[in-house]
């Protein structure tokens, strides 16, 4: 999702069909003390009507995160999110993200940290996955529960699997079971494979989650978060949702942000035009 759902698309989202939470790219925690780097003006920068709106950070320096938690709270955010399930390489080389479901020691400073630096002024939650190289769902989640967060969602894979083969949406329903034993109060939110409003409500139905979280699906369906996301949306709406993405990328950035990502979303919103493929070469080459 990193390059994709920053302020411009958020603001789309919100005019289209807004979810009730949204949630920043992530953003290295070191990032926001660098004075060398446009993290603050891009990667955390927001308008009003993205709220709620959620920051997410990630990084490997409790100290740092204790400090992260601070700003964001001053920033105006509404909450704080942990990122303990990126897979990219570049991450858990570094062993954060999903490298931390195997450093139990250091998750839990940085989850002390953070929630040491928020003071209680804001909640603060957990994304994360199953595992990183194998299924590691009772001792990881047991371990997870033992504080006091809001909410953890989970991806249901593990980091080795990526976004590859099916979700194992049944570990969600141990997880559930885990959450009402040791801490009914912690949230448990599932994603993985949540392409529609209807695979969302049978989700939750099957495992008792307090919610999902829809990450990829956004790319097939812009509307997925409207109140009649599985109606067909003709050519005309589909171009005028472009257009209007493109207006707010540039009303939002400017020249500060270079505007090759948008080309990303080129075969979102031409899916389903008869010579797709030339007419998203042509707009692409046009950017």
């Amino acid at each position: 999702m990193f390059g994709a759902t920053d302020s411009a698309f958020r603001q789309l989202l919100s005019a289209i069909g807004k979810p009730d939470l949204m949630f920043t790219e992530f953003i290295n925690v070191q990032q926001i003390f660098s004075p060398e780097t446009k993290a603050i003006a891009q990667l955390l920068s927001y308008y009003p009507v993205e709220q709620p709106l959620i920051a997410q950070i990630w990084g490997l320096d409790p100290e740092l995160f204790e400090a992260a938690a601070d700003f964001i709270v001053r920033a105006g955010f509404q909450g704080i999110d942990l990122n303990f399930g990126c897979p990219q390489k570049a991450v858990v080389k570094k062993g954060s993200g999903a490298a931390l479901i195997d450093n139990l020691d250091l998750a839990g400073k940085i989850i002390k940290a953070t929630l040491k630096g928020a003071r209680g002024r804001l909640p603060v939650s957990i994304k994360t996955r199953l595992g990183y190289k194998t299924i590691n769902t009772k001792p990881w989640f047991k371990f997870l529960l033992n504080f006091n967060l809001v909410a953890i969602t989970v991806h249901c894979r593990t980091a080795k699997e990526m976004s590859v083969g099916p979700a194992h949406w049944d570990e969600i329903a141990k997880i559930v079971n885990l959450k009402n034993k040791h801490n009914p109060k912690t949230l448990i939110i599932g994603n993985g494979d949540i392409f529609t409003r209807a695979i969302a409500y049978q989700r939750i139905k099957e495992t008792k989650i307090d919610g999902v979280m829809i990450g990829r699906g956004v790319f097939k369906n812009p509307w997925i978060f409207n109140s009649v996301p599985e109606r067909h949306y003709s050519q005309a709406e589909k171009i005028a949702a472009w257009k209007r993405h493109l207006a707010i990328y540039r009303q939002t950035w400017g020249k500060t942000k270079p505007i090759h990502p948008l080309k990303r979303f080129l075969k979102v919103y031409l899916k389903g035009f008869k010579g797709a493929l030339t007419m998203r070469t042509g707009l692409m080459n046009s950017l």
